[in-house]
């Protein structure tokens, strides 16, 4: 089927449950999840720096796919797995190094030179290529991960399949995310931003660049080759004042710095203690 005759045929399952009981529908499920395997097709398409188109029809073909496999019993060496979907295989042909026990789930696509330490990639994610997945960190359902990243050990990408339409986790090339990182509900990092260890970035958090005379908060975005470490400011409760956790944008990445700069490294730049 051509990717153009999937697009109807999914939406109209998505709408009405009943269709996956038809060839038609039920085929254009099965190979919409196999072109996002192959890479073919992508949750989000990036249009420019920082903006990226999502396609809720994917995300529908993502939530049907569980509708149309049945549970079974997989066996990995001495590991047993009981779950709907497959993993991920090939992974030599695709020249994709994943560490035991690391898990690539069918359905997401991981470049050529991408390395998965005992982490974990949800379906309907991308990871580009030189981008490496460290320990116990994890790639939500349709994240996008960009070229030559890395998440430190235990990252935590959120997944965001539903509503479909919402905008997934987005890490641009060249990014570092420091260790216990927590990155949800759609936000964007742009490229070659540096994320400082144990950062939380929600939809709701407040991003604030203190590197002028007046801070300036953002929301749900962290622009290009900003340095963030995490911060706290006082809000008023009807109880009282209380301190709530933001992030701070301390200074911008030097065009100095190499892309594969560690954390430590780039924080020094600003005098932060690691």
């Amino acid at each position: 089927m051509e990717i153009s005759e999937l697009r109807p045929l999914i939406e109209a399952a998505f709408a009405d449950r009943n269709l996956l009981s038809q060839e038609p529908h039920r085929t254009a499920v099965l190979e919409a999840i196999d072109l996002l395997d192959q890479g073919v097709l992508r949750v989000a398409t990036p249009e420019a720096p920082g903006r990226w188109t999502t396609h809720a029809w994917v995300k529908q073909a993502v939530l049907l796919y569980f509708g149309v496999r049945e549970m079974e019993r997989m066996e990995v060496g001495p590991f047993e797995f009981h779950d709907k979907l497959p993993l991920k295989k090939n992974l030599d042909r695709a020249g994709v190094r994943v560490v035991p026990p690391g898990t690539v789930r069918y359905g997401a696509h991981v470049e050529a030179g991408a390395i998965v330490m005992p982490g974990y990639v949800n379906i309907g994610a991308y990871v580009g290529s030189g981008t490496m997945v460290d320990t116990w960190a994890t790639v939500g359902s349709c994240a996008q991960i960009g070229k030559d990243c890395h998440l430190s050990g235990g990252v935590g990408i959120g997944g965001v399949l539903e509503p479909p339409g919402a905008q997934p986790v987005i890490v641009e090339d060249g990014c570092f995310i420091g260790s216990r990182c927590i990155i949800v509900e759609g936000v964007i990092v742009e490229r070659e931003a540096v994320i400082g260890a144990g950062v939380t970035l929600t939809a709701s958090t407040a991003i604030i660049d203190v590197t002028g005379s007046e801070p300036v908060e953002l929301r749900n975005r962290v622009p290009a080759r900003s340095v963030v470490i995490p911060g706290m400011r006082t809000k008023r409760f009807p109880a009282g004042e209380y301190q709530v956790p933001c992030a701070l944008i301390i200074g911008q990445r030097k065009e100095s710095t190499d892309k594969k700069t560690s954390l430590n490294a780039a924080l020094r730049d600003f005098n932060v203690a690691v």
